[in-house]
């Protein structure tokens, strides 16, 4: 990684289909490599400063929990502790549906399957994922995190606890929690060709580039075997806003 295609990583880090981040995770996080050893490597281009920030992350959320190390389980912004969440039969099907990817939206299906599959997820959908959980599905954030950590082989307990931290807004992110990730234009944005949908999802492969990133808009709807979407996008995004504008009014 460091005698080459760490030179791209500014540019490619956030696109799932190009291999262009590290892999180091799990290294790290099983203690194979320490962070020194890379920084100690790391040149002064553009993508080893993006690379070194990212080191630098991982430790900060080290940091936090070690100081507060019940934000492992709970929110570390308590008053957000009680923003209103789904349960009972409904919401732990979706839950089901998200956790092996049949929720019909490509990018949150290729990310969970590609989950299942190798024990890891490129970062940039890990966030896709995560924003579909909690704003679409309106689920506790404890409940993806629960799944990442059986799950991931780099499952490091602060860097999983405070990267859904981030994407729910509960946590250290100055970022409210009104910020929802629309899963079609991440998609679109960030596989353009539909190439890592294809691979993860071969339901889709005969999709056209315009069509794969929401495959309900065909004019024969969904792919034989393949879900629509189990919410509304649009709809959820407006009920997460409402739920945050509910809870604001009680801190007044």
């Amino acid at each position: 990684f460091l005698d080459g295609p760490v030179l791209d990583y500014a540019e490619i880090r956030d696109r799932p289909a190009v291999d262009g981040t590290s892999r180091l995770s799990a290294y790290l996080k099983w203690g194979a490599l320490h962070p020194r050893q890379l920084l100690d490597r790391l040149g002064q281009d553009p993508g080893s400063e993006v690379f070194r920030s990212e080191l630098a992350w991982r430790e900060f959320y080290a940091d936090v929990l070690f100081h507060q190390p019940g934000s492992a389980r709970t929110a570390l912004v308590e008053k957000l502790a009680l923003i209103e969440v789904d349960s009972g039969f409904e919401a732990d099907r979706r839950f089901e549906a998200w956790c092996h990817g049949q929720t019909g939206f490509p990018i949150v299906d290729a990310g969970m399957r590609q989950l299942l599959a190798e024990g890891w997820m490129h970062n940039r959908v890990r966030m896709i994922v995560a924003s579909f959980l909690v704003k679409d599905l309106h689920l506790d954030w404890t409940r993806g995190a629960r799944w990442f950590m059986d799950r991931l082989v780099d499952g490091d307990l602060a860097s999983n606890s405070h990267g859904w931290q981030w994407v729910a807004g509960t946590g250290t992110d100055a970022s409210p929690y009104f910020r929802v990730f629309n899963p079609v234009t991440q998609s679109r944005r960030f596989d353009p060709t539909g190439e890592y949908l294809r691979r993860w999802i071969p339901e889709l492969s005969h999709l056209a580039d315009g069509v794969v990133h929401e495959p309900w808009s065909d004019k024969s709807g969904p792919p034989a075997g393949y879900p629509g979407p189990i919410v509304d996008h649009r709809a959820e995004r407006f009920e997460t806003l409402a739920r945050y504008d509910r809870l604001k009014a009680t801190w007044r």
